[in-house]
């Protein structure tokens, strides 16, 4: 099991691994192409999470091979127990509400490599812990607004509901998209676009 609770470079890994074999180099320039801007301390922290997961048994080399001059590189490959992996990591980074938001940013970037079924039960589960969170906010506000707290006080809560508020907006907006068909959940369509990116 991954040792980190947020490990986003080692799950970058898995989810990329899950559509396509690839060596280092190759998922090094597929972030950087793609944007995936949660994930830090490149390349580094990639070689790093490469070596981890290998070591857990959720990655594996699948061949070693030299062009021309260049260095020796490995091809890593997904195992089962990587899979079992990434989507129990994936759907806690989709139900579960936190603090730190470039989490669910991660996990929104990488949402089809989980079965539609699953991403849509992911997301209902976080729209109920959200409404939740705007409740909570909601009888605190009121509790402080009885207690004669200055509004500047309560400045902070107010930013919280509206960011919870906003984010399940979208994310009822998402589960619609999805229920209607209207997102392309082929894995085809995946791995197009990271072949297309790391052709180029």
């Amino acid at each position: 099991m991954m040792a980190r609770r947020h490990d986003l470079v080692g799950l970058t890994v898995l989810a990329m691994l899950s559509v396509r074999a690839s060596h280092p180099y190759e998922l090094h320039r597929f972030i950087v192409d793609t944007h995936k801007d949660y994930v830090t301390g490149l390349p580094r922290s990639l070689y790093h999470a490469v070596d981890r997961l290998a070591k857990d048994e959720l990655i594996t080399p699948a061949e070693t091979g030299r062009e021309g001059r260049r260095p020796e590189r490995t091809v890593y490959e997904i195992t089962d127990e990587g899979r079992q992996e990434l989507t129990v990591r994936m759907r806690r980074l989709l139900e579960q509400p936190e603090p730190d938001r470039r989490t669910f940013v991660a996990a929104v970037s990488m949402i089809g490599v989980l079965a539609p079924e699953a991403a849509l039960k992911a997301l209902r589960t976080r729209t109920a812990a959200l409404q939740g969170s705007i409740g909570g906010i909601d009888a605190h506000l009121a509790t402080l607004a009885e207690n004669g707290l200055p509004e500047m006080l309560m400045l902070e809560l107010e930013c919280d509901r509206a960011l919870y508020g906003a984010e399940l907006d979208w994310v009822r907006t998402v589960i619609g998209r999805i229920e209607r068909g209207e997102l392309d959940w082929s894995g085809t369509v995946k791995q197009s676009l990271m072949e297309q990116l790391l052709d180029e």
